[in-house]
């Protein structure tokens, strides 16, 4: 099951990222999860929603640069040594991971990992048949 991430390319001036999640708050846009990427005239923000499709809308009225991505979401126990599990997975099943980024559920025991593989499908073929739990678009809300 592959999740789908927004990237929103954004100068590096002040108040920008304020812009952009003030838009999203006042859209009734839920964050999940992010990432920022930085070089020296320009950022990548990456992250997760609630109602993707609603949000690229929103950032393409505003002339917001935005994109959407597949990237695959897994479940984890949230301890040490947790993360060194899901990448010897990948690993030993010659997954390519391009990059990824993390958050704590609020309701369990367990971090959620979002990946970027140069191969989604086989990255979930992979970790399924590891009993690792890849998360679905649906889910994201409840979480």
């Amino acid at each position: 099951m592959k999740i789908r991430q927004i990237s929103v390319f954004l100068e590096n001036r002040k108040g920008r990222l304020y812009e952009v999640c003030s838009l999203l708050g006042q859209a009734g846009i839920n964050i999940r999860a992010l990432t920022i990427a930085e070089t020296e005239s320009f950022g990548v923000l990456r992250m997760v929603v609630n109602k993707p499709d609603e949000a690229i809308s929103l950032f393409r009225k505003h002339n917001i640069t935005a994109n959407l991505t597949d990237v695959v979401a897994v479940e984890v126990p949230d301890r040490p040594g947790g993360l060194a599990e899901v990448l010897k997975v990948l690993s030993d099943g010659n997954v390519n991971v391009e990059y990824m980024y993390a958050f704590v559920e609020k309701f369990s025991e367990k971090a959620l990992l979002v990946f970027r593989f140069d191969d989604p499908g086989r990255a979930h073929q992979v970790l399924s048949r590891a009993g690792i739990t890849v998360i679905s678009e649906k889910e994201l809300p409840n979480l």
